[in-house]
């Protein structure tokens, strides 16, 4: 069995952001002439998420709009209360952000059947970013034979 790990970055936009990611996980599996197996997807950060669902404008509007109703960004957090945790100076108040990460999650696994990804017709692999701008960073593991 074939173990393939590849560590990808993503430059990402401001506030609650989602970027279809499956372009690139396609193209690592690819070359990983892995015929059989699995893809693991995971964000390495604690204010990203990793969902797979549509690649749909609109419906990233509902999503955006969903995850802002959930955990409002100007409720009273106790994690935003900085001056009483030993943090960076430029530290931003981002409870809301890990609030929404929890509830989601960070990593997906997708099989790999006949050398390709065996993701649903209108299945995508999606990076939420919830509290852009960051460098983020996406490790994928590919194994199989």
């Amino acid at each position: 069995m074939k173990i393939i790990n590849h560590l990808f970055h993503l430059k990402t936009g401001d506030g609650i952001k989602i970027y279809n990611i499956t372009p690139q996980i396609e193209e690592r599996t690819s070359r990983s002439q892995i015929t059989n197996g699995q893809a693991i997807v995971f964000s390495r950060h604690t204010t990203t998420a990793i969902a797979i669902n549509e690649n749909e404008e609109r419906l990233f509007a509902d999503l955006v709009d969903y995850l802002e109703k959930l955990a409002p960004p100007n409720a009273p957090y106790l994690h935003n209360d900085l001056h009483l945790r030993d943090v960076p100076p430029d530290e931003p108040e981002n409870a809301h952000s890990h609030l929404m990460a929890i509830t989601l999650s960070t990593s997906e696994v997708i099989p790999i059947a006949e050398g390709k990804l065996a993701l649903g017709k209108w299945q995508s692999v999606l990076l939420l970013e919830l509290d852009g701008p960051r460098e983020r960073e996406v490790f994928v593991q590919l194994s199989g034979v």
